[in-house]
């Protein structure tokens, strides 16, 4: 997804808390670059000062914002504009407001814990629509507020603002390739059996060797005799009878 769209989204989310304030209609209190002194007595594990607050900078506002914004609406997991429409929104209204209006946007239960479902319908939705519905959605709560005569105008700007931006974000960002499917090759088909078949052989013993097909004789043929053997005959025959 955007893991690496927290650099991106951070200093647009400090652009719209900007520097310290104390307003006496605000709230949180004390809060300088958007984290309130409760937000950090928790971060700190103590009670913190005014004094803390103003001290507070963008490098040691990093970790908060990552840990308790970023990471508790998995926008690791969201896709870049989505991501940035939901970190806003849970810095400024609470992470489970921003999530369960990401739930609501993309019409599954809003329990404000966005689990394994909601992302995988997120994930089935055009991007751009589902930031406008969230945009919607944020718009509604904050007009609940009683505080909205106050600081109404100043929300209305900030929201149109990250819609904008978060529309920017989606428009930029590649579009997800998804994984081809490849059909592993079919194993060979086994032979059918020998070209030949075998000759059949009783079981612990060796078969007979085939009889010869019967040919023309391979014994040698009589010697004639010789011309010495002739003559001895001749010599030797009766001359009287």
């Amino acid at each position: 997804m955007a893991a690496a769209n927290f650099e991106r989204a951070l200093p647009l989310v400090l652009k719209h808390e900007g520097g310290y304030v104390d307003h006496p209609k605000d709230p949180g209190g004390a809060t300088n670059l958007g984290v309130t002194i409760g937000t950090l007595s928790s971060w700190l594990g103590r009670t913190a000062t005014k004094a803390d607050v103003k001290a507070l900078t963008r490098a040691t506002v990093a970790p908060i914002y990552r840990k308790n914004y970023w990471a508790a609406i998995r926008a690791d997991e969201l896709p870049a504009g989505l991501d940035y429409a939901v970190f806003d929104f849970a810095v400024n209204s609470g992470p489970k407001r921003a999530a369960m209006a990401l739930q609501r946007a993309v019409g599954v239960a809003d329990d404000g814990v966005i689990g394994s479902i909601t992302l995988a319908n997120v994930a089935n939705r055009p991007v751009d629509a589902t930031i406008e519905r969230i945009m919607a959605d944020r718009m509604t709560f904050l007009r609940r507020l009683s505080t909205w005569p106050t600081f109404g105008k100043g929300w209305t700007a900030r929201c149109d603002g990250v819609l904008k931006e978060a529309l920017a974000m989606a428009t930029a960002a590649p579009l997800p390739v998804p994984p081809v499917a490849v059909s592993p090759l079919p194993a060979p088909a086994a032979p059918a059996g020998p070209l030949v078949a075998p000759a059949p052989r009783a079981s612990g013993s060796v078969a007979a060797p085939a009889p010869a097909l019967p040919g023309p004789s391979t014994a040698p043929a009589p010697a004639k005799p010789g011309l010495g053997t002739r003559l001895a005959s001749w010599f030797m025959r009766p001359w009287f009878g």
